[in-house]
């Protein structure tokens, strides 16, 4: 099938990926990882400045700040034997999202330098406005916006103008406000079935993939630079959900569902292998109502019966970062407390 992503424009107005100009080719080279010191979170968790934040690079740009956030440095069951993960815990959410804005824009200019691009994946919720300091200065003037090609690791298929849309929710706070070239914006076309849309994104990708645009991991899959997503109450990610039949899904890229539990009930989703493929994946959950799921994943042993989606990233060559806050770790707080 012909790709036919579609992507916004200033008015939103849509454009065929197939008449996207792809003249330039990038390198892709190997992506380093981070090797970092670690500790054990409970009951003896170890303080540090950022560690696991990129470390800035050189440019012409103007600097950034230095880091202000506090973290936990840890390696919880959850932690990957080839993988490498990471806890941040913000006092509040206004903290987080200064965090979180300096780390994105750190691997932005990692990305730039390396690659001659930065793919960067979002999700909908309240990711988008844990980012809403990128639309400020220093950022708006220093970060590289024309090297960015942006995708969404789940969607909604409705309109692009409908108040589920995770491309309206992201245009508006955030896409309508930065510089990135209309053209690198990828959102579904949502005049298709959800089948039709999850096989029309997956051979737009395979399209970038083949321009250089997008990395490709060792085993295959597109390998993208950023993933950013939240977690649901119930331990979901993207749009896979505790007990579903995507969670087994690997021959595909893209997948959709016709039965979403949470509505609206059709959306494509991104399948683990692409997720697990990611250099680098921030995790951004917060609040009390995340407790429950945030304890299972990092504070209790695991079996394979019963895994939540968020235990299953389990990225292949690459460093996952939780954005967390001390009401989403309470119950980890209350157990060590014991």
């Amino acid at each position: 099938m012909a790709a036919s992503v579609v992507s916004h424009s200033r008015a939103a107005t849509a454009c065929r990926l197939r008449h996207l100009p792809l003249t330039r080719r990038f390198m892709l080279p190997a992506i380093p990882r981070l090797h970092l010191p670690t500790g054990t979170l409970y009951p003896a968790a170890r303080i540090s400045r950022c560690a696991d934040a990129p470390t800035p690079l050189r440019s012409n740009r103007r600097p950034l700040s230095p880091p202000l956030a506090m973290a936990y440095e840890a390696t919880p069951a959850a932690t990957a034997a080839n993988g490498k993960q990471g806890l941040l815990v913000f006092d509040s959410e206004e903290e987080l999202s200064v965090s979180l804005p300096k780390y994105t824009a750190e691997l932005s200019e990692k990305f730039v330098q390396e690659r001659g691009v930065f793919t960067v994946v979002l999700s909908g919720g309240s990711l988008v406005k844990s980012l809403r300091k990128l639309t400020e200065s220093p950022y708006l003037e220093s970060v590289d916006w024309a090297k960015w090609h942006v995708f969404w690791v789940d969607e909604r298929v409705v309109p692009k103008d409908h108040e589920d849309s995770n491309y309206k929710l992201a245009f508006d706070s955030f896409l309508s406000v930065v510089p990135i070239p209309p053209g690198q914006v990828y959102a579904i076309d949502d005049a298709l079935s959800a089948e039709g849309a999850a096989e029309d994104y997956e051979a737009a990708l395979k399209n970038l993939v083949n321009a250089g645009v997008i990395a490709v991991s060792t085993t295959g899959y597109p390998r993208f630079d950023l993933v950013l997503m939240g977690m649901g109450p119930d331990g979901h990610i993207a749009s896979l959900f505790p007990g579903h039949a995507l969670l087994s899904v690997t021959e595909k890229w893209v997948t959709y569902i016709k039965d979403s539990p949470k509505p609206p009930p059709g959306r494509i989703t991104f399948t683990f292998p692409v997720i697990n493929s990611s250099a680098y994946v921030a995790l951004v959950v917060t609040g009390a109502g995340k407790a429950g799921a945030v304890f299972k994943a990092l504070g209790s042993e695991k079996t394979s019966s019963d895994l939540l989606p968020v235990e299953m990233v389990s990225l292949e060559d690459g460093k996952l970062t939780w954005f967390t806050d001390k009401a989403a770790l309470s119950m980890l707080h209350d157990k060590a407390s014991l």
